[in-house]
């Protein structure tokens, strides 16, 4: 049975062992795989109040919220650490074991090993034949993110090491500061991409503030200037991580949120052009289903009296592997929310520092006064940049 531990302190069940999850490309927060279709978080606070009160015109652009679990830091015979996540209350009874069976085989391969400090630069040598682990020579460095000396990115990878990146990071935070028997609370979300084969996911940092009211000096100033820099501040968005399958050879062309703080409003479109590439041509079909789904948030964004989404990210999902109707192109696709629709979404995630009138977790903040203006702004461009890739400008 894979992702199964013995019990651990406080659990009545048997553990959950918690990995990576392996289509994490943006964010420093490190997200787990539960099972196929929740993955979870560290609990904040001011995101699970978010959750708990979330209006339900916005219900259909984030992922549903399916409770609490108790999380604590293992440690083997070999000093390897893992994270095990105790189903006990506020979590739903479909939340339960991880089967091999069934499961995607990528998610099944990070559950068969357990990561150590020094395993971080493991080969994937005895990668399975599945979807996406393309390539067994892949090794995940410890600057694996970080420029080569010619000042070009290593993009093209069989998976997006951003989620290990960020679990490692974790670890170490979490084995500095606490022991082994502390509970720890995590979120549990929906998998958002689980219905995907080869999930393309693209991070945007929405809005034109990114730091939240509890920010320090130091930390707004430090928010500031990355938006001044980047497109936050001339278009209100700006990527923070992708991946695209690149159907000839593949693999996944990734990049992360230091690649998207350097571009201009046109690498930015560019990048745009490149994430709706699959290496052999544009996929035109999707841009109309993207658009209608944009303007959808946008038409509910702009009802959301009082609301502040301050450092939240906005995902664009859609799927690498065409689907038959989609790779002929002698049959346009109907205009219309069906089949078309399905195959692309669009959801917003990651709350921690959002603000609205009658939070339990800031309930004496003063709120603001009517929609996030920031947060429109960048939607209205992003819809713009859109349809003109759609007009073919």
């Amino acid at each position: 049975m894979v992702g199964q531990s013995p019990l651990g302190p406080g659990e009545g069940r048997a553990a959950v062992l918690l990995q990576p999850f392996v289509h994490q490309v943006g964010g420093h927060t490190s997200m787990l795989t539960y099972d196929e279709h929740t993955i979870c978080k560290p609990l904040v606070s001011q995101e699970l109040s978010f959750y708990e009160s979330l209006p339900l015109a916005m219900r259909q652009f984030t992922p549903q919220y399916k409770g609490i679990v108790s999380v604590h830091l293992k440690k083997d015979s070999l000093g390897n650490l893992t994270l095990l996540a105790s189903p006990g209350l506020g979590q739903p009874d479909s939340c339960g074991r991880l089967d091999s069976a069934g499961a995607d085989p990528a998610v099944t391969l990070w559950h068969k090993c357990k990561w150590s400090h020094a395993q971080v630069t493991k080969t994937f040598k005895d990668s399975c034949p599945g979807k996406m682990l393309l390539r067994t020579e892949l090794q995940y460095h410890t600057d694996s993110l970080l420029e080569e000396a010619n000042g070009k990115q290593p993009e093209r990878k069989s998976y997006n090491p951003w989620g290990l990146h960020c679990h490692r990071q974790h670890l170490n935070r979490m084995s500095s500061k606490h022991n082994e028997n502390k509970l720890h609370q995590f979120l549990l979300l929906e998998n958002v991409v689980s219905k995907y084969s080869y999930p393309c996911i693209l991070d945007l940092k929405m809005g034109t503030r990114q730091h939240g009211d509890d920010a320090s000096e130091e930390k707004k100033a430090r928010h500031i200037k990355k938006c001044e820099q980047s497109t936050s501040a001339s278009l209100g968005v700006r990527i923070c991580g992708m991946q695209v399958y690149q159907a000839e050879t593949g693999h996944f062309l990734c990049k992360d949120k230091y690649f998207g703080r350097k571009l201009s409003p046109e690498g930015f479109r560019q990048t745009l052009r490149q994430f709706l590439c699959n290496g052999n041509q544009l996929r035109t079909d999707l841009l109309e289903p993207i658009i209608l789904r944009l303007k959808a948030l946008l038409s509910v964004i702009r009802k959301q009296s009082s609301y502040r989404f301050y450092s939240s990210s906005l995902l664009i999902i859609y799927d690498g592997q065409e689907h038959k109707e989609s790779a002929d192109h002698h049959l346009p696709f109907p205009k219309t929310h069906g089949t078309n629709s399905s195959r692309v979404d669009v959801r917003m995630i990651d709350f921690a520092h959002t603000t609205f009138k009658g939070s339990k977790s800031n309930p004496n903040l003063i709120p603001y006064d009517g929609p996030d203006h920031g947060y429109i702004f960048g939607l209205e461009n992003l819809i713009k940049i859109l349809q003109s890739l759609l007009e073919g400008k």
